[in-house]
């Protein structure tokens, strides 16, 4: 786990200890990380202004303020099925589609005993057949989805049309879903300029150390017709 990662993981962790809260010691075991380290990560996200505050002696340990936890989320039955549908019709192996599904139990989570049950009820009537589309690596994808997260340059081995293999340095722009397939659209370092790759043609990515200034979307020109961001 890298530490952008374990950062957000260990906010979550106190999260959801709420008034329990948690020593460094167990902290330090959950990630596997020296007590050094998780007071050097708590260090760093009190200064990014996360609310956490540590009590000392006896029965001490840090704890996260209760203004940091999340609004109850009132779902009905019809819209934790319409976030199922969604999840689950993702194409296997899609960018963030790790991170999807896990948001997805955690919105069933929020809902109540009668919520639950017309939405297992409603779920019974509602079949989605596997997609077959060619997809990349999971080492890939997740090389994909850190690059954009933390702006990271990419190195990829990039297989083309007429099934050469070639090497680059990337810096994405976006992800675009089209045609039944995904591509990252990035600035390829070789060429200079924009580039479209089918994502089940990289077959191998990793992050470089090298960060780099995000492209402005319109550098990638005019989107296709009905083409739109993912809404917030």
């Amino acid at each position: 786990m890298n530490r952008t990662d374990r950062l957000h993981a260990l906010h979550e962790a106190l999260r959801e200890r709420g008034d329990a809260g948690a020593t460094a010691a167990s902290l330090a075991r959950m990630f596997e990380v020296s007590v050094r380290t998780i007071k050097r990560d708590i260090t760093a996200l009190q200064e990014a202004g996360a609310p956490i505050w540590a009590q000392h002696g006896p029965g001490g340990g840090y704890r996260i303020h209760p203004s940091a936890t999340l609004p109850p989320v009132a779902l009905s039955a019809a819209q934790a099925v319409a976030v199922a549908v969604s999840l689950a019709t993702l194409p296997d192996g899609s960018p963030f589609g790790v991170d999807a599904r896990a948001a997805g139990a955690k919105l069933r989570q929020t809902l109540g005993p009668i919520a639950r049950s017309r939405a297992e009820v409603l779920s019974e009537r509602i079949w989605v057949l596997p997609s077959n589309s060619d997809t990349a690596p999971a080492a890939v994808l997740r090389a994909i989805e850190r690059s954009i997260t933390e702006t990271t340059a990419l190195s990829i081995v990039y297989r083309r049309s007429d099934g050469a293999l070639t090497e680059r340095v990337v810096e994405p722009v976006i992800l675009a879903w089209g045609s039944r397939r995904w591509y990252l659209v990035a600035h390829c370092r070789v060429r200079a300029d924009i580039r479209w790759f089918r994502v089940d043609r990289i077959e191998a990515a990793h992050c470089t150390t090298d960060s780099y200034r995000p492209r402005a979307v319109t550098d990638v020109g005019e989107p296709p017709d009905g083409a739109a961001p993912l809404p917030t």
